[in-house]
């Protein structure tokens, strides 16, 4: 079953922001996801480098998970 409010590691709150980059980065057709942190080290970089990926999607206007 989907599971669109917490984290699947952690049990964290999710936001939009992090079912959206989960999606971009991991997989497209995920129903689990990762809280920023978690996703953070996954692969191994800060939060700030996820929240950056994040900012660029978004202001790049193209990828219609960041609308």
């Amino acid at each position: 079953m989907a599971n669109y409010e917490t984290c699947k590691k952690c049990g964290a709150k999710l936001s939009n922001d992090d079912i959206a980059i989960y999606k971009k980065l991991v997989l497209r057709s995920a129903d689990e996801f990762l809280c920023i942190d978690c996703l953070a080290d996954y692969f191994k970089v800060s939060r700030r480098a996820i929240e950056e990926k994040i900012r660029y999607f978004r202001e790049s206007g193209v990828c219609t998970l960041f609308k």
